[in-house]
């Protein structure tokens, strides 16, 4: 009988949370969009900024979130997913040289994201990109060494390269031994079990690094003040090299150098529930991609 109302009371407080977390998610949304839907037009999401950032639209911040997240997916997960087959799949785990990855990843993970920011300046920009202009350059132009999407993405990716590898690993753990015994004993070699049998049977796990990434990546803006990220550009990025607006980076500014806070908080609103709306449509896709992989497999 005990563990029977111990039960119903796990239950319920479960329940009690969750209508508590939707209610204050939906709380944030519906003040989100209360307070900005004045400026929610299609002008405002179609057209560039103006002068004085108070007229015109956010359409290059889009652009330019929608791009940075898509650079940082393409350098942290497969490195990310690599790292994590390396670690559980092929390395001693007791090893010095495993040991002091584990060690890297887990303080990656704790590093403030304004580190980040300080990093990918005085690595990507400084040593790589300045490092790049005379090699490649030469007349004392700065091409590379200077902030542009590319090292802004690659900042962020590193950033969240320790959510991919936690999932991915997570996930790898998951799949039986036994599937990987009877590829053995069939005499597959070890990366051909990795390739037909881990890696699909994981895939799953591996999206779901993806979609976190997504997530934290999309509404980061510490790492861009300084690799990147511009307070106004009314045009799209046209190459690597081309800084670019975001939409975090855009509220910001809007909060913060404004003379008039009071006259932008609208439109501090309408970016901030574009942001959103940009976030859930990048992790929709992923979800939507990781749910056609999940089906096939089990077909």
């Amino acid at each position: 009988m005990n563990n029977k109302l111990l039960g119903k009371s796990v239950v319920l407080i479960s329940l009690i949370s969750v209508i508590l977390i939707i209610s204050a998610l939906g709380y944030i949304l519906l003040e989100i969009y209360i307070g900005g839907k004045d400026y929610l037009t299609w002008e405002f999401i179609t057209s560039a900024p103006r002068e004085g950032m108070t007229e015109g639209g956010i359409f290059p911040a889009i652009v330019g979130t929608v791009l940075l997240v898509i650079l940082m997916s393409v350098a942290c997960v497969p490195l990310g997913t690599i790292t994590a087959i390396y670690l559980h799949e092929y390395s001693n785990r007791n090893s010095f040289f495993t040991r002091m990855i584990r060690f890297g990843v887990n303080t990656l993970a704790g590093v403030p994201a304004i580190v980040f920011g300080l990093f990918g300046l005085g690595f990507f920009i400084q040593f790589i990109g300045t490092g790049m202009d005379n090699l490649l350059v030469g007349d004392g132009n700065l091409r590379w060494g200077q902030p542009n999407i590319l090292w802004a993405s690659l900042t962020m990716a590193f950033l969240t390269i320790p959510i991919v590898i936690v999932s991915v690993e997570e996930s790898l753990k998951n799949v039986p031994d036994e599937l990987r015994a009877g590829g053995f004993a069939l005499g597959a070699t070890k990366w051909q079990i990795i390739r037909k049998i881990v890696i699909p049977n994981s895939i799953s796990g591996i999206l779901t690094g993806s979609i976190l990434a997504i997530g934290r990546g999309a509404g980061e803006v510490a790492p861009i003040l300084f690799t990147g990220a511009a307070y106004f550009l009314p045009h799209l990025p046209q190459k690597p090299t081309d800084q670019f607006m975001n939409l975090g980076y855009h509220i910001y500014v809007m909060a913060t150098q404004s003379t008039d806070v009071e006259a932008t908080k609208g439109i501090q609103y309408a970016t901030a529930f574009i942001l959103l709306a940009c976030t859930f449509s990048l992790t929709f896709i992923a979800v939507f991609i990781r749910y056609r992989f999940r089906k096939k497999i089990k077909a």
